[in-house]
């Protein structure tokens, strides 16, 4: 009797570039699990529909990527902690009549910080500069990761208060300050961890990004992946050493596999696939 192979995918809009195919796949591949896992171009309007689409057609689960998060948990009969209280979903699970989201964005880049990067979390004064998807995605992570301080900029500055709002019950809960921030108290206080979440490290140009002081041994860590930002430049001038989020991705999708399988594969050697894929390709 042949076993029924379950079938996942990643839905994105643009998908083409996405390396979750790649990374499931070597996932399935170190622990003997056999699994087809497609990227999903979905267009704009179309997210419910593609759902109700895998649906129908026996898909075991989805990961969900830009701009679809907020949709993915909209479409959910249940929920995480994470995903409720960001408001946004990466991975979807398809159980029987229901449809169950969580988010393993803020776990993802937690473990990549203190498992990869061997970086203390533990009364850490941080910085996180955005206020889109992917910053919400790990407030509530770092919250409860034991960082001292917590401060978001975002040049409109009401989506920083937002989020504020948004996790001040959890902020006060852990016992961790949370506030946004202007460009001028920057300059007055230091910081262990910078955390790059806006999109300026997709382009070429200098970050619109304001100049934070780094503590000594202090982590600029850009979310954009496979390159050296300029966020990443200017943060090695002024003496932070850098990362990009090559190994959030890599991470989260780990946590991804874990609740659809049962399992959770290492990292180590599928990060060290996945960039040498990254520099061949830039080579070309």
């Amino acid at each position: 009797m042949t076993s029924v192979v379950p079938r996942f995918a990643v839905i994105g809009n643009p998908i083409a570039h996405s390396r979750s195919p790649r990374i499931h796949g070597l996932f399935g591949a170190s622990l003997g699990v056999a699994l087809d896992y497609q990227p999903l171009l979905c267009p704009l309007d179309g997210f419910p529909a593609l759902i109700q689409q895998l649906r129908d057609q026996g898909y075991a689960g989805a990961n969900v990527t830009l701009p679809f998060k907020s949709e993915a948990i909209a479409c959910a009969t249940g929920a995480s902690v994470s995903a409720a209280e960001c408001g946004a979903s990466n991975t979807l699970s398809f159980r029987s009549v229901d449809i169950y989201a969580d988010n393993t964005d803020g776990s993802g880049l937690v473990r990549d910080l203190r498992i990869n990067h061997r970086f203390d979390l533990d009364g850490a004064r941080v910085l996180l500069l955005g206020a889109g998807g992917a910053a919400r995605g790990v407030v509530g992570s770092l919250l409860r990761a034991g960082v001292a301080q917590l401060d978001l900029f975002n040049r409109t500055r009401k989506r920083a208060d937002d989020i504020v709002t948004t996790f001040a019950r959890l902020a006060a809960q852990q016992a961790v300050p949370i506030a946004s921030v202007s460009d001028s108290p920057l300059t007055d206080n230091e910081y262990n961890l910078v955390i790059n979440a806006t999109s300026a490290g997709l382009s070429e140009r200098a970050p619109a990004l304001p100049t934070a002081r780094y503590s000594e041994g202090a982590l600029a860590y850009d979310m954009v992946y496979g390159r050296e930002t300029a966020f990443m430049h200017e943060a090695r001038r002024a003496g932070a050493r850098v990362a990009d989020g090559l190994g959030m991705l890599v991470e989260q999708a780990a946590d991804a596999f874990e609740i659809w399988h049962g399992a959770r594969p290492a990292t180590a050697n599928v990060m060290a696939t996945v960039r040498e894929d990254l520099r061949a390709e830039s080579r070309k």
